[in-house]
């Protein structure tokens, strides 16, 4: 009988390229959609990831996301400094500053200020030259892809000069960072200098990177940094939480790709179900020939979830495949800012389980018809 549903289902090439486009359709739009949406996600935390070497994060209390800035004081690193169970905490400033260039044109730069004896956060990639070279005057590094954006026809080469507060930068170092949110250049200097590329203010310093003691967990010193001063400490993968929770509630994000993510959905399950439906109205002699031999509904039922398995899988493995191929085709034609686009297993898996939605609900509805079906219809 399996053979029987499978000749049914591709004997009317017209009807079944139609259901199969439904559903690849739907799998294609949910799959990309959801991708991009992470990627967006995944690209506002993209500095907590690329600053390693610390695993807390001690920051203002009422500080939403990684760049909403609220400046502590130089008491505050001390008074982490001393709290039981602190290993080490070292400075970090994050801020944005803009650069003017020889041609006198102005851009926004990402600047980081790395602690200037232990170099923590420093980027673990160098395409060109290497970390120690921060240390050199007027010295920072700069990401690849900004790189690319304020050169594109110079090749990746140091020396490159602009300004910053007026005030003298040097590129010593080309490194590879991940795309951020914001897409500006990122720059890396020392603490020292980083605060000399800004305006100045009482208060410069953005964060505290720390380092819990071997025998303690994270959670346990982040709690006694929060007791003891007030401020506020989070894992890096709590604030990374934190960051996305942010933008998830207060943005329209979400709302804009579920509604496109909804929409591939419905427009993929009527565009199937009605396919199907007519599919099996036009084969209904066929399943009353089967009910005259004695092919019982539970068989028929089998048959007709055979079939959807089938345009499932097909549409399902189309659609996935446009939505890779989408991604890719982005990544080659992007030349300096990476497309924040991010096909993880899990959207691949909702996905899935969507397109069985599509197929079983497209089966139910059609397969009503066959199982109220008289087996005289094919004598008529």
């Amino acid at each position: 009988m399996s053979w029987v549903a499978l000749k049914m289902l591709t004997g009317d090439r017209a009807k079944y390229f139609g259901i199969v486009f439904g559903v690849t359709f739907a799998a294609l739009l949910m799959t990309q959609q959801a991708s991009i949406f992470w990627g967006l996600m995944s690209n506002t935390t993209s500095q907590i990831k690329d600053l390693e070497g610390a695993e807390i994060w001690v920051m203002d209390p009422n500080i939403r996301f990684v760049d909403d800035i609220k400046p502590l004081s130089e008491d505050d690193l001390y008074r982490v400094r001393g709290i039981p169970g602190v290993a080490w905490a070292v400075r970090l400033y994050k801020g944005i500053a803009r650069a003017r260039f020889e041609d006198g044109n102005f851009q926004q730069m990402i600047l980081l200020g790395l602690d200037d004896a232990t170099l923590v956060g420093a980027p673990r990639e160098m395409i060109v030259g290497t970390i120690d070279d921060i240390r050199q005057p007027d010295a920072v590094i700069i990401d690849v892809a900004g790189y690319r954006y304020l050169w594109p026809d110079r090749p990746l080469e140091v020396g490159g000069v602009f300004e910053m507060n007026d005030r003298r930068a040097v590129i010593v170092g080309i490194c590879k960072a991940r795309p951020t949110f914001q897409t500006f250049p990122i720059v890396y200097s020392r603490y020292s200098q980083a605060v000399l590329y800004v305006p100045r203010e009482r208060k410069v310093l953005s964060f505290v990177l720390a380092q819990p003691e071997e025998e303690l967990s994270t959670q346990e010193v982040c709690d006694r940094i929060k007791e003891r001063t007030g401020l506020q400490a989070l894992s890096r993968d709590q604030f990374m939480d934190l960051t996305i929770d942010y933008y998830m509630k207060r943005t329209g994000i979400p709302i804009n790709f579920g509604i496109t993510v909804l929409l591939g959905f419905i427009v993929g399950a009527a565009i199937a179900g009605q396919t199907f439906y007519l599919f099996t109205i036009e084969n209904l002699k066929q399943f009353g020939a089967l009910k005259a031999m004695g092919v019982s509904n539970f068989r028929l039922m089998g048959m007709s979830l055979l079939q959807a398995f089938v345009v499932g899988v097909v549409g399902y493995g189309l659609g996935v495949g446009g939505a890779a191929c989408f991604g890719l085709l982005m990544e080659a034609v992007a030349k300096t800012v990476p497309p924040a686009f991010s096909m993880t297993w899990q959207i691949m898996v909702i996905s899935a389980v969507a397109v069985l939605v599509i197929v079983l609900i497209s089966s139910v509805v059609s397969i009503r018809r066959v199982l109220v079906l008289e087996p005289a219809v094919v004598f008529k």
